[in-house]
């Protein structure tokens, strides 16, 4: 007889739980700004790996390993919220800029980040 009643009541948690869950779920999707997926290139024929680093990777720390094309280019796409993200890229080892970037901010390392918009 001592079982059901531990049944009864981790029936009863589970169920709490799984609202108070679903509720929480609501109120984050809810509040969260929509993310967009941008897409980065870069040509670097020569590279042995290349990695998108950002304030959206938080940096080398988790920076995205790029997928080489047939092409010498490399590739990789990113969901970030709409705003201001500053970027680089690391080939080889070695902090590189997005020629293709015309917006750059200064860092607090003496050389300059990347800025793409996302509206």
């Amino acid at each position: 007889m001592m079982g059901r009643p531990k049944t009864k009541s981790l029936a009863r948690t589970k169920a709490t739980s799984h609202r108070m869950s679903a509720k929480t779920s609501a109120k984050s999707s809810a509040s969260a700004p929509s993310r967009r997926r941008i897409s980065f290139s870069l040509s670097a024929p020569h590279a042995r790996d290349v990695k998108l680093a950002g304030d959206f990777t938080g940096w080398e720390d988790a920076a995205l390993a790029m997928k080489r094309q047939g092409n010498g280019s490399w590739k990789a796409s990113v969901a970030v919220p709409p705003g201001q993200h500053e970027y680089r890229f690391i080939v080889d080892g070695q902090w590189a800029d997005d020629p293709k970037c015309d917006t750059r901010k200064p860092n607090p390392f003496g050389g300059e980040n990347c800025l793409r918009v996302v509206r």
